[in-house]
C-alpha cells in the first residue's frame, strides 16, 4: 500500500471544471486559492468559473437528460453501487483531503465519508423502487395510471461544512431518479467534491449527467442558471439569508425546490433525564464539526434542579477536549472555516459575557496561524443575548435554566427555525408530549445525532422546504403523471 500524503492526495484531484464529462480549464482562465483553514497556506489554485462556464454545465446537462432519463432503474443504481465501494476503498486518502481543506479532525472527517457513502448505497436501493398506480374511475368508465418521471436537470448547490455527505444527499437521488446536475461546491472546499466526480466517472456514469463548477462567484454565476429556465430543479443547502434570494430567484421560472436552510436547535435536560447520557448527547450535538453544522446544538435549556451539575460535567468534557490541526492524533476541536467564523463566535460570546452571562471555559479566541476558537461554555446566558437568537456555527455551548415544561417548550419554540430539536428525559408521557409540541422537522429523543441517509432529513419554518434522504428524499427528483385512459 503506499503511503499517503498531504502533497498526493492534494495533487491527484483534478482541479479543472468537469463538464460533459471532461476537466476544461475556465474560459477566462482564472483560479482562485483553496486553504488550509489550520494554517492559512494554500493548498493549491483550482478553476474560477464564469457565466459562459455554467452555461456550458448547463448545456451538457440539458443534452444529456432525455438519454439519461431513458437509462435503466436498475443501472443507475448499480452506478451508484459501484461508486459507494470506491468512496469507502479511498476514506483515508478522500478524509485526509477533506481535514486539509475544511480543518475537521482525520477521524471525524473519515466518518464523514462513510456516511457520504451511504447515501450511494442507500439510494442506489431506491432507484428500483420508484413506484407508480393503476386504478378504476369512481364511474367505472376508465382507467387512472400514474407514473413517477424525472424532474429534469438539477441545480445542486452544496456548503462547506460536510463537503462530501453534502454533495452524495443531493448527487445520489438525482441519479437514482434519472436527473442530469450542475453542482456547484463552497468555494472553501471544492476539492472533496472535485474528487467525487473523479469516483462518479470511474463508476461509469454517462457524460453530462453529473457536471461540477468551481467559482468564487457564486451569485453570478448560478442566478442566470437559474432564471435560464431549462433547469428544473434548484437543491441548495446553506444560510436562510441566501436561501430566501434564491427562492425569490427560483419563483420567475417556477423551478421546483429543496431548501436544507439554517437551524438554532434547542437542547432540553429535563431534572429526571439521565446525565451521563445526556451530557454524552451534548457532546455530539454541539461538537459534530467542531459545532459548525445546521443542526449543531444552539441553545442550552436545563431544569433548574439538574442545571449546576449538568453544567459542570459539560464543562469537564468540553476543557478536555485536545486542539489543533485535524490531521495531528488526537485532535477533536479543529480550526474553523476561515477568520469570519472566528470573528462572529468572538462577538456572540462577547455579547452574551456583557449582557451576564458566565464564562465556565474558552471564551477567547486563539493567537497564532490558523482559524481556531477553543471549547466554551457559558451559563447564566440571558434571553436578549445574540447567541439565543443566532446560528453560533462554533464549539460554544450557552446554557440557560428552566423551571417548567410550558416554559422550556416555549423557549425552544421562540426561533424562526425549526430544523431539529434535542430532548432528554425519562419519562415516556413527557418524551412524547414534548416532541410533538416542539417545531421542528427532526427530534433526537435522548440522542445527540439525527443524521441517517435512511432517514427523511430537513426542517420547518424558516429552516427549509422538502427532505432529503429515506424513503422521500427520491420524490424531491420525481414528478407525478396522471395517465386518463378512456375504455
Amino acid at each position: 500500500m503506499s503511503v499517503i500524503t498531504e502533497e498526493g492526495v492534494v495533487g491527484a484531484v483534478g482541479k479543472d471544471l468537469f463538464i460533459g464529462g471532461k476537466w476544461v480549464s475556465a474560459r477566462s482562465g482564472r483560479t482562485f486559492d483553496v486553504q488550509d483553514p489550520s494554517t492559512g497556506a494554500v493548498l493549491c489554485q483550482v478553476a474560477d468559473a464564469g457565466v459562459e462556464d455554467g452555461f456550458a454545465a448547463l448545456d451538457a446537462a440539458v443534452a444529456a437528460q432525455a438519454g439519461f432519463a431513458a437509462v435503466a432503474p436498475r443501472e443507475r443504481g448499480e452506478i451508484l453501487r459501484r461508486a459507494y465501494e470506491k468512496l469507502l476503498e479511498r476514506r483515508d486518502e478522500l478524509a485526509l483531503l477533506m481535514t486539509l481543506e475544511m480543518g475537521k479532525p482525520l477521524a471525524e472527517a473519515a466518518g464523514e465519508i462513510t456516511y457520504a457513502a451511504e447515501f450511494f448505497r442507500w439510494f442506489a436501493e431506491e432507484a428500483v423502487r420508484i413506484d407508480g398506480g393503476y386504478a378504476v374511475a369512481p364511474n367505472g368508465a376508465g382507467r387512472f395510471l400514474v407514473t413517477r418521471q424525472p424532474v429534469g436537470p438539477a441545480l445542486l448547490i452544496t456548503p462547506w461544512n460536510f463537503p462530501m455527505a453534502m454533495g452524495t444527499r443531493k448527487i445520489g437521488p438525482a441519479i437514482a431518479a434519472g436527473c442530469t446536475t450542475v453542482i456547484k461546491p463552497a468555494a472553501q472546499t471544492p476539492l472533496s467534491m472535485l474528487a467525487l466526480a473523479g469516483i462518479l466517472a470511474e463508476a461509469g456514469l454517462p457524460e453530462g449527467v453529473l457536471n461540477v463548477i468551481t467559482t468564487s462567484d457564486a451569485g453570478g454565476v448560478m442566478e442566470p442558471l437559474i432564471r435560464d429556465g431549462r433547469a428544473r430543479k434548484l437543491s441548495f443547502t446553506g444560510s436562510t439569508v441566501v436561501g430566501r434570494k434564491l427562492l425569490e430567484q427560483c419563483a420567475e421560472k417556477v423551478l421546483r425546490t429543496s431548501m436544507e436552510l439554517g437551524g438554532n436547535a434547542p437542547f432540553v435536560v429535563f431534572d429526571d433525564a439521565d446525565l451521563d447520557a445526556a451530557v454524552d448527547g451534548a457532546m455530539q450535538a454541539k461538537m459534530r464539526n467542531i459545532g459548525e453544522a445546521c443542526t449543531a446544538a444552539n441553545r442550552f435549556y436545563v431544569q433548574r434542579g439538574v442545571v449546576e451539575e449538568f453544567s459542570r460535567r459539560l464543562t469537564e468534557r468540553m476543557q478536555s477536549l485536545p486542539m489543533g490541526r485535524g490531521t495531528e492524533e488526537g485532535v477533536v476541536v479543529g480550526p474553523l472555516i476561515d477568520e469570519a467564523a472566528v470573528k462572529k463566535v468572538t462577538m456572540l460570546v462577547k455579547d452574551a459575557a456583557d449582557r451576564g452571562a458566565r464564562v465556565l471555559t474558552g471564551g477567547e479566541p486563539v493567537d497564532g496561524p490558523g482559524h481556531f476558537y477553543p471549547a466554551t461554555v457559558l451559563t447564566d446566558v440571558p434571553e436578549d443575548a445574540r447567541l439565543a437568537a443566532e446560528e453560533i456555527f462554533g464549539p460554544v455551548a450557552p446554557i440557560t435554566p428552566f423551571d417548567t415544561e410550558d416554559e422550556a417548550v416555549a423557549k425552544a419554540n421562540d426561533t424562526e427555525f425549526g430544523l431539529v430539536s434535542y430532548l432528554f428525559t425519562a419519562d415516556l408521557k413527557r418524551a412524547l408530549r414534548v416532541s410533538e409540541r416542539l417545531e421542528a422537522g427532526m427530534i433526537g429523543l435522548n440522542q445527540g445525532i439525527v443524521s441517517n441517509p435512511a432517514a427523511p432529513f430537513g426542517g420547518i419554518k424558516q429552516s427549509g422546504l422538502g427532505r432529503e434522504g429515506g424513503t422521500v428524499g427520491i420524490d424531491e427528483f420525481l414528478e407525478t403523471k396522471y395517465i386518463a385512459v378512456s375504455l
